[in-house]
């Protein structure tokens, strides 16, 4: 029997009375597994004895203490008790705040074992939060290592400590390892059994180590299996036909591409040619490439998509040496304003060699679109661009060989399912420039391969940060007047559109009329938001990017946008309440010209008017630090490992609703060196046999025993 098993609802364990089935429920624990799984957020040690003169050495006090005498303080409802105890290296005060009834528990001359956490003040030791038991009688809450599990109403830790016992007695004994034995053996780990039973209630600080250990290793593993089968199941897909070609062995250029990088006025950088030889490997393999490109903001992954989308529309050679019609690719990017851009590019760069790109959108016009869907399916159009009309139901392509996916965060899992049932197994090519973090790579795309761009192209400068409190902002204003002075551009972005009574906070459509009337008096200012029509919007960016507008103020609607090499100023009011990556990508939206640029982040440093909302709109820690790490790094990818930290991996993933990181114990981050292992573990059992069942197969430890050394594993 497997944990997983344990289907029984929780009014099988004996002792769960009806009120604790519901306190239960509340929390979330419906069954016998779930409650076994809910693991505890900390552990008191009460295994050692702490005498009271050592409070301010350990987190509490574990010792037997005489109660000296009782007192009060207060009066009416607010009477106290106190009670005042000594132990061989001093003396305290028990504060009981609503525990009079103690007065009868703790009785003056008698002995008994104390936990608890103690602090001075008003000159004496003291604790508000104790628990005791008698001296004379059976030990029972001391002499262990005692769990502290996260509660709700109805839930206290007696309780809930009574009813993990009652479920470890009744159903952990028959557990099943689901580790193979083969790697329990190899790393000392415990069997399942005795870990659940020991993360629980260790019997020392030392056997909770070894449990976490093992727990931590079982959910990596098996994280792992999911993903090392999805790879499995690609690479199981019939060989492709179509993808036989006479050129481009080894990654090779083919002639479509040499034809496009022979007519750009620069080279590609070390990491796109890397980054194309490497895709080129893949669409010329067997499988279908699933591949993620990483690279920073303006670092020229649009340059190597398209260099990926003429390879796949480029003729292939078939049997008998004759060559197939041209395939098609599609481009899907998450907004309008990004499609529109990818495809100006498209159009810019591709036609002249003979390529016929298309631009797709639901806001297309009926007749237009009808005419755009006939040559899709007839094959008359090589790439198309557009947002997720390019799966529509509508939507039929004759030949779809490659799938590219810009700022694949934005999208769901079913939405790429969707776009790629659209072939016969196209090419998947996936691009963020929100750098991932090469440990949550491995997790999340743990069945692709990663190819990084790590440079920018010649010439590109590093912005320049600064942090700027609000009452201070007089002088970013005049440092942007100055650039605006010298022919340059600016962004101001805010974190709402219109003010809002309940928040003391800039917005945009405000500050876009002050800014224009008052502070850049002269100066053409404009208004971008993602509540303005598209027509609207797309306008408003052209007339940025043409250079007839001075200033553009903005949400963070423009993190991702359209390209303005005379943009040198980036200002983002409010900065604290923006997330590391909406700060990485808006700061991305300058420096892209040859000039210097600058970004300003702006920060609250005053309490609002009224004062009660200040709790609110203070700068918090989490903000200080994001505020910090902006400052301190230019490198997405030290960005992103920063911002892994603060939120998750879940949430930067876009899965954290997916259940896909549900990790009870597990850490991706701080157990980096146990994923790899657990990674080259499964990948290794299943590349031998796919469809073995791992805790039942024999064959386990022969192929761990040919499996490559964990030494060789790096992140």
């Amino acid at each position: 029997m497997f944990l997983r098993e344990l289907t029984a609802s929780a009014d099988h364990i004996k002792g769960a009375g009806p009120a604790s089935v519901k306190a239960l429920a509340k929390a979330g624990i419906n069954s016998v597994a779930a409650l076994l799984c809910y693991y505890p957020r900390d552990w008191e040690d009460r295994s050692h004895s702490v005498p009271l003169a050592d409070y301010s050495r350990y987190p509490a006090v574990c010792t037997v203490v005489r109660v000296i005498a009782h007192d009060w303080f207060g009066f009416g409802a607010m009477k106290t008790l106190k009670i005042h105890v000594e132990d061989e290296s001093g003396r305290a005060v028990l504060v009981c705040f609503n525990r009079p009834f103690l007065e009868k528990q703790l009785v003056p001359g008698m002995q008994y074992r104390l936990w608890g956490r103690f602090y001075y003040k008003y000159g004496e030791l003291q604790s508000s939060a104790f628990e005791f038991e008698p001296v004379e009688g059976a030990v029972k809450g001391f002499g262990h290592v005692l769990p502290v599990y996260p509660l709700t109403a109805g839930l206290n830790q007696g309780l809930f400590r009574r009813l993990i016992r009652q479920a470890l007695t009744q159903y952990a004994k028959p557990l099943e390892d689901e580790i193979p034995s083969a790697i329990i053996q190899r790393d000392g780990l415990l069997p399942k059994s005795e870990a659940i039973r020991a993360y629980h209630f260790p019997a020392s600080v030392e056997e909770l180590d070894r449990a976490r250990k093992t727990l931590i290793y079982e959910e990596l593993f098996y994280l792992e299996v999911i993903i090392g089968r999805r790879a499995l199941e690609r690479k199981n897909t019939a060989p492709l036909v179509h993808k036989k070609r006479e050129a481009g062995k080894d990654g090779e250029l083919s002639a479509l591409q040499r034809r496009l990088l022979e007519r750009l006025p620069f080279s590609l950088t070390a990491g796109q040619s890397a980054a194309v030889t490497e895709i080129n490997q893949d669409m010329d393999g067997e499988y279908p490439m699933a591949r993620l490109l990483q690279g920073d903001v303006g670092s020229g992954k649009t340059l190597v998509a398209f260099l990926a989308a003429l390879r796949a529309v480029e003729s292939l050679s078939g049997e008998g040496g004759q060559a197939s019609p041209p395939g098609q690719a599609a481009i899907l990017a998450p907004t309008e304003l990004l499609a529109r851009q990818h495809a100006e590019n498209a159009a810019r760069l591709l036609e002249p060699v003979g390529i016929r790109p298309a631009f797709l959108t639901g806001n297309l016009k009926a007749a237009g679109r009808s005419n755009l869907l006939k040559a899709l399916a007839a094959g008359d159009i090589d790439i198309v661009v557009g947002t997720h009309a390019l799966f529509s139901r509508d939507v039929v392509y004759r030949d779809l060989r490659l799938v590219v996916v810009d700022e694949q965060h934005r999208f769901g899992v079913t939405q790429r399912q969707a776009i790629m049932a659209k072939g016969d197994h196209p090419d998947l090519l996936m691009m963020s420039a929100t750098p991932i973090p090469r440990t949550l790579a491995l997790t999340v795309f743990g069945d692709m391969d990663v190819s990084v761009i790590p440079d920018l192209p010649p010439g590109r400068k590093p912005v320049k940060t600064h942090l700027a409190k609000e009452s201070n902002e007089t002088k970013v204003y005049d440092f942007v007047r100055k650039e605006l002075a010298a022919g340059h551009q600016a962004y101001f972005v805010y974190p709402l559109i219109e003010a809002d009574i309940n928040k003391d906070l800039k917005d945009a459509a405000s500050m876009a009329d002050r800014l224009g009337r008052q502070v850049f008096k002269g100066m053409r200012v404009a208004l971008v938001h993602s509540k303005l029509d598209e027509e609207e919007k797309r306008r408003t960016m052209e007339a940025f990017r043409l250079g007839e507008i001075a200033i553009l103020v903005a949400t963070s609607v423009v993190e991702v946008g359209v390209d303005v090499p005379n943009a040198t100023c980036m200002v983002i009011e409010h900065a604290e309440r923006f997330g590391l990556a909406a700060l990485h990508q808006l700061r991305g939206r300058v420096g892209r010209g040859e000039a210097q640029s600058y970004c300003f982040l702006v920060y609250s440093d005053a309490p609002p008017d009224p004062p009660e909302s200040f709790a609110q709109d203070v700068l918090t820690e989490d903000g200080k630090t994001r505020l910090k790490v902006m400052l301190e790094n230019n490198d997405g990818f030290v960005i992103a490992e920063e911002d892994l930290k603060l939120r998750g991996p879940g949430q930067i993933a876009g899965i954290e609703q997916s259940g896909y990181l549900s990790l009870g114990v597990a850490d991706p981050i701080r157990d980096a060196a146990e994923l790899a292992r657990a990674r080259t573990d499964a990948f290794a059992i299943l590349e031998e046999d796919p469809g073995l069942l791992l805790p039942e197969h024999r064959r386990i430890a022969a192929v761990l025993e040919r499996a490559p050394p964990f030494s060789n594993v790096t992140l």
